[in-house]
């Protein structure tokens, strides 16, 4: 698994989130913070797997793992929890991805590549998450747990999306925003529908490029329709830029003028005595 990103989130003024370096010390903080969730997660998933998920309980895990209860709680808020360690900093290397993303770059391009972290926490171990998968199959609460991480992704990469098209401004020719929303429901419905292929085969194959024709498939449906309506809303402004203010003309002893609404009274003046002159 790729190591978690060496950026944190901190609040700047206004609150807004600011991306800083880590240091040295901050690095290894997280990495063995990683590492002790992680063999938490191995001694719940070994005894959840003996003994099953209702008769295990948190001191049983804590105490496979060699650590005592209160560090269990350090890590996980509850026994359902610890068999998902590594979903907080893939969220975080997912936003980190959206965050760094060129300006040049489509905008479901970059969920697409933030995504592929999601994929990638998984096809590092793919032993785990194979066992992960029979377990979240067969106990409820652990695969409610499991849906509500899904949707901490969906809801990362709509906002995202959202962020670059105005979601109020709704009227004709703009399907802007209902696409991007649209849009990121499929991203995550295709990394899903791949995962679980993939895992139901015993994690085997080349996942990444199974993703990227997925991906390939969502881009041709959706990615042509985002950022038509604000061409056309861009198109629209330029023509009225290039439309003139005011015109004038004369018809026998009549002169005819016509101006925008928004048109300076001095260039309507202006335009009137110019075609008065030439009559």
């Amino acid at each position: 698994m790729p190591q978690p990103a060496d950026i944190s989130r901190r609040t700047g003024r206004a609150g807004a989130p600011t991306d800083v370096p880590e240091s040295p010390a901050g690095s290894r903080a997280a990495a063995q913070r990683l590492k002790m969730r992680r063999e938490l997660a191995a001694a719940a998933m070994e005894l959840f797997a003996t003994k099953g998920y209702e008769a295990t309980t948190v001191d049983e895990i804590a105490a496979a793992a060699g650590v005592a209860r209160r560090t269990f709680f350090r890590h996980f808020r509850s026994k359902e929890e610890a068999i998902f360690p590594d979903h907080d900093d893939t969220l975080v290397r997912a936003e980190a991805v959206l965050n760094a993303a060129p300006p040049h770059e489509h905008p479901l391009d970059t969920v697409c590549r933030g995504i592929k972290e999601v994929m990638r926490m998984y096809a590092s171990s793919p032993a785990v998450s194979v066992e992960r998968y029979r377990l979240t199959r067969e106990v409820p609460t652990l695969r409610e747990r499991e849906i509500a991480s899904v949707a901490r992704y969906e809801r990362l990469f709509t906002r995202y999306l959202l962020g670059h098209f105005d979601e109020r401004d709704h009227h004709d020719g703009n399907d802007d925003p209902l696409l991007a929303e649209v849009a990121a429901s499929a991203v995550v419905t295709a990394h899903n529908h791949v995962l679980r292929r993939w895992l139901r085969a015993g994690g085997q194959g080349d996942v990444e490029s199974q993703l990227d024709h997925a991906f390939a498939i969502v881009r041709d449906t959706f990615g042509s329709g985002i950022g038509a309506g604000r061409k056309h809303a861009a198109v629209v402004a330029d023509a009225a830029a290039q439309e003139p203010v005011a015109t004038a003309r004369a018809q026998g002893e009549v002169l005819v003028a016509v101006a925008r609404t928004d048109a300076p009274l001095s260039e309507v003046m202006r335009t009137i005595e110019q075609a008065l002159r030439q009559s």
